[in-house]
């Protein structure tokens, strides 16, 4: 049961979005630009950043949802997430993800947890600095992200499923929107 009076039946942030619109609209917009426009990363190595951090904080509802679209992205491969969330150094990612996923899991434990060194490796193994810059405000956003999501102790469905169903919705049309079920409900929009 969430800590805040939240509307039933909405999982994590969308619950959120639902209680306080007007944070929603540029959180949403955040989440867009990171995750979903264009970008030389892919929508997938994004999705698996923000994936990876989440699990880095045990935050059950964005690693599950985010994972799922990584999922989306990869062709439905849930064992590729699964492995870079359990066993990232043995995972069949590129090595400038590799490198990135690591510049991302020391943003996590805290932003000067980074190096020069992190980022000449990732720079060496091929990534541009506005990748570099975007893996660290993404783990960064991330990190807040899933504060938000269980520091008010919002519910995330155990069912797998719906995540995959939500995955779809997600991937194809982004982040720049307040959800459906909210807009309706409050009559507002956020792009």
């Amino acid at each position: 049961m969430a800590y805040i009076n939240l509307t039933e039946g909405l999982p994590g942030i969308r619950a959120l979005f639902d209680f306080r619109p007007e944070t929603a609209e540029p959180l949403c917009r955040l989440g867009d630009v990171l995750l979903h426009q264009p970008n030389s990363l892919s929508r997938a190595d994004r999705e698996l950043i923000a994936t990876y951090v989440s699990s880095l904080n045990d935050c059950y509802y964005c690693q599950t949802s985010h994972g799922a679209i990584a999922a989306y992205h990869l062709n439905g491969n849930e064992d590729l997430v699964s492995q870079v969330k359990s066993d990232l150094g043995n995972a069949p990612v590129s090595a400038k993800l590799k490198a990135l996923l690591l510049i991302a899991g020391k943003v996590q434990r805290g932003g000067k947890q980074v190096t020069a060194e992190d980022v000449e490796n990732a720079r060496r193994l091929g990534a541009s600095d506005l990748e570099i810059h975007d893996t660290v405000l993404i783990a960064a956003a991330f990190c807040m992200y899933n504060r938000y999501v269980d520091g008010l102790g919002t519910w995330a469905p155990k069912d797998l499923e719906s995540y995959k169903e939500r995955a779809a919705v997600v991937a194809e049309g982004g982040y720049n929107r307040i959800p459906s079920d909210i807009q309706a409900r409050t009559g507002t929009s956020a792009g």
